[in-house]
């Protein structure tokens, strides 16, 4: 049997990149360490020593527990949603009691943090049996709570805090805080923005024992989420993450800017099932920022085409970020529907990225990589060729309407049985206890982020804030759909800076999505509008997460790669344009209206990215960039250019005409680029000599714009 060449370093560091063989594939799971991985993230947090050693067991107990919990529930569904809600919350923020330090550096492992965690844990756990206990009396009093009731619901509060503080940081926490503060001293608000107030007694047990922490938010992640993230688990774990890879490499490493579209097409897959743009980042970019960086690429390039690559892989089908879910879940669609309306707008982001990296390489003479840096097809596919079968059976199963949560379980045992089938993909006992930590570890900054934002949406329901927004926001802006989504992004870019990506949407759905509802947008076009908005705190400065983990790698300056990332991500801001005014969502109605969306969005993107970057085949003049830039506007808002005219002259025209003007002067644009490319290198052949000197090579060609 083949095996997967990389496996058999998975534990262990493996050699550079450079001296790795031409048949072997990317080795993106190596950790560089032969400690099991309960054992790494207990030393982490407490150095090393028996109390280490001895935490890392409690961990492993713990993320086995919380995994096989899960797959009870799914499997049988024996627990209530409340009770699913409360076990799964209990068991993640004990996890990151015992996992994530108090305070930075010595003081966090000393003998009062171990025995404040130790009060910490314990007081988890009382509050998350009380209301499991006392189920039955807490429903006959509901409305009428004890003051044992709202303790209990404070306390709560207060641990979850300082579990988002220590696994997602301090600046969520903040605007937490600020949220219930609004909650409390509404009466003290004048104007629109004043309410009734709600005293701390209301505010704790409604986040308790009503719709907040316990809510919808976090049993998305219970019900569909985590057996996602298990099935990423398994995939990198088996190697799988090392053939998507090096198949992405194979398919676009020998193109112009190879190196760089490989790492687009690897992040893309790797980040569609990760769940985590850093996490994909930090496992990716050691093999695809080397590599892009001895081709050419400037360091902050590099880091940046791999943090927008990854941050893509959240709104890529069939498995999106955790967003997708709580989507289908708040709207009551089908996820398999969310996955077919995204799947178009998804493709057409990779596309402007591959556009991008394409410009780069050309603007600046990059080379190609050379064939001894890239796999084969043949070694590929020979050692992970049986990965596709579960992936393909997702896909088809999502597509026949099987609940997400099924599917996930059928693709994690069709995971298991086909790497069980061949020798390098087979997992031994220790492998499998790592996936249950891994799964485990991965979801604790989920989980955490999705029972606090519960908080977040209890306290605008409770003050009628959503409402009161979405209606400023129209009158203030007069109904102007432009103005609204400039509004929303900028809003988005405030948020991101201290919310992970899933609790921005969940925030900017309660507070955005009516206010575009009124404005005559779709539930499904507004929600995935936030949604894609939501993805920009990983690249966007000054906080760019996922930029700043690459940074990291590729030894570049963070506000620079931020910068880069920000610029290669553009259509996280210029999709939703199209996805607003055009049909690009409209998968159901006339086929001719989304052709024309779609080739239309397509040179505009197109057009976008030529006017940012000043250069496609050769450098673009101030007048064609210009030109670059109108085309690009009269497609992105084509229903505002016509509203303009209309204001201006008292002319009605239909906005399709704004439309087509635009797709052909970017088109018209383009192929005159295109022409003038072929010409101008035809007339390079007619001057060469006739015998030309030996050994011009792949490099040159890709100097020359090949």
């Amino acid at each position: 049997m083949a095996e997967n060449p990389s496996r058999g370093r998975s534990e262990t560091s493996g050699p550079q990149e450079h001296d790795r063989p031409a048949d072997a594939l990317p080795d993106v799971e190596a950790d560089g360490s032969a400690e099991p991985v309960w054992r790494r993230i207990a030393a982490e947090r407490w150095g090393g020593g028996r109390t280490a050693s001895a935490v890392g067991v409690v961990i492993l107990v713990l993320s086995a527990a919380l995994t096989l919990f899960q797959l009870y529930v799914a499997l049988r569904a024996g627990f209530d949603a409340q009770q699913q809600r409360l076990i799964h919350l209990m068991f993640v923020m004990v996890l990151v009691f015992l996992a994530k330090p108090a305070l930075p550096g010595r003081a966090g492992r000393s003998v009062p943090a171990l025995a404040l965690d130790l009060v910490l844990i314990a007081a988890t756990v009382a509050v998350s049996f009380y209301p499991m206990v006392l189920q039955a009396e807490l429903a006959s009093r509901a409305g009428a709570y004890t003051d044992t009731d709202w303790i209990m619901g404070l306390t709560t509060i207060v641990l979850l805090l300082e579990a988002t503080r220590r696994s997602v940081g301090m600046v969520m926490v903040v605007m937490v805080s600020g949220f219930v503060f609004y909650a409390w001293i509404g009466p003290l608000i004048p104007g629109r923005f004043g309410h009734s107030g709600a005293t701390i007694q209301r505010i704790a047990t409604h986040s308790y024992l009503g719709d907040g922490i316990y809510g919808l938010t976090l049993g998305v992640v219970v019900t569909f989420v985590f057996v996602f993230i298990l099935f990423g688990a398994l995939l990198s774990k088996t190697g799988g993450g090392n053939f998507f890879v090096g198949l992405a490499y194979v398919l676009t490493g020998r193109m112009v800017g190879g190196p760089a579209k490989g790492a687009v097409l690897g992040s893309a897959l790797m980040g569609s099932v990760s769940g985590s743009a850093i996490a994909n980042v930090v496992s990716t970019g050691p093999f695809t920022i080397p590599l892009m960086r001895r081709v050419g690429y400037r360091r902050h390039d590099a880091a940046g085409v791999e943090a927008a690559a990854s941050t893509g892989g959240q709104i890529l089908p069939p498995i999106m970020g955790a967003g997708a879910f709580i989507m289908a879940e708040r709207t009551g669609i089908p996820y398999v529907d969310i996955v077919k309306v995204a799947i178009i707008p998804a493709l057409m982001y990779f596309g402007v990225m591959f556009l991008f990296v394409d410009i780069l390489a050309r603007k600046h003479a990059v080379g190609l990589a050379k064939d001894s840096e890239l796999p084969t097809m043949r070694a590929v596919m020979g050692a992970g060729w049986h990965f596709l079968a579960p992936l393909v059976l997702l896909i088809v199963l999502l597509l026949n309407y099987v609940p997400p949560t099924q599917a996930g379980l059928y693709a994690c045992g069709a995971l298991l049985l086909v790497a069980m089938l061949r020798a390098g993909s087979r997992l031994s006992p220790r492998d499998f206890l790592e996936v249950f930590v891994l799964a485990a570890r991965n979801t604790m900054p989920v989980s955490v982020a999705c029972a606090v934002a519960g908080v977040i949406v209890g306290m605008v329901g409770l003050t009628g804030l959503g409402l009161v927004l979405a209606d400023v926001l129209v009158t203030a802006f007069a109904g102007n759909l432009l103005l609204t989504l400039i509004m929303v992004a900028l809003t988005s870019l405030i948020m991101g800076m201290g919310l992970p990506v899933t609790a921005a949407y969940v925030v900017l759905a309660v507070l955005a999505v009516p206010a575009l509802q009124e404005l005559g947008l779709a539930v499904i076009v507004a929600h995935m509008i936030v949604y894609w908005y939501s993805q920009d705190s990983n690249v966007t400065p000054p906080v760019a997460f996922a930029a700043f983990a690459a940074a990291g790698i590729a030894n570049a300056r963070p506000m620079r790669a931020g910068l880069s990332a920000w610029k290669f991500a553009k259509g996280l801001y210029l999709i939703p344009m199209l996805m607003a005014y055009t049909a690009l969502m409209a998968v159901g109605g006339p086929v001719t209206d989304l052709v024309a969306a779609v080739v239309g969005g397509c040179v505009a993107l197109a057009a976008s990215a030529i006017a940012l970057e000043g250069h496609f085949l050769r450098r673009t003049v101030l007048g064609e960039r210009l030109a670059f830039a109108l085309a690009a506007a009269l497609v992105l808002v084509a229903p505002e250019w016509s509203g303009l005219l209309r204001w201006a002259l008292s002319a009605s025209v239909d906005p399709g005409w704004f439309t087509l003007a635009g797709s052909l002067l970017g088109a018209g644009l383009i192929a005159l680029q295109v022409v003038g490319h072929r010409l101008s290198r035809g007339r390079g052949r007619a001057a060469e000599p006739a015998d030309p000197a030996p050994g011009a090579g792949r490099r040159d060609e890709a100097a020359a714009g090949k």
